[in-house]
């Protein structure tokens, strides 16, 4: 199973960005969803959406400006991300898992794509 995650890039404050994440191979997705890490910090959780009822979970922090989708025929996800703040920049890592629990836990998301770099500058 891989991630392939991208759309990232260098923006200004109030900007908009969209992120894809494309899944190939087989997997019984449970949860996909959304992560980023800052340097220095840890990994956090953006948002997540549930495959069985599309029911979408989201940070926050970026409540009301991101906004997260799928396509089911591409079994890809997306973060529609508006209204960009210097403090969004991160790396943007997808990942998926295939069981039920807590869709926030970085911990229990069993497969991850490589990370896509958004930086926002003020």
């Amino acid at each position: 199973v891989q991630l392939q995650a991208s759309g990232g890039g260098l923006v200004q404050d109030g900007d908009a960005l969209r992120l894809s994440c494309a899944a190939s191979g087989r997997i019984d997705v449970y949860f996909m969803g959304w992560f980023r890490q800052a340097p220095g910090k840890e990994r956090e959780f953006v948002s997540a959406i549930r495959w069985r009822d599309d029911n979408t979970y989201y940070a926050d922090s970026v409540k009301g400006r991101f906004t997260i989708s799928r396509d089911n025929a591409k079994d890809t996800i997306y973060l529609q991300m508006n209204s960009l703040k210097p403090e969004d920049t991160a790396v943007y890592y997808c990942a998926a898992r295939e069981r039920p629990g807590l869709y926030f836990a970085v911990a229990t998301y069993n497969y991850w794509g490589q990370g896509t770099q958004v930086t926002v500058s003020s």
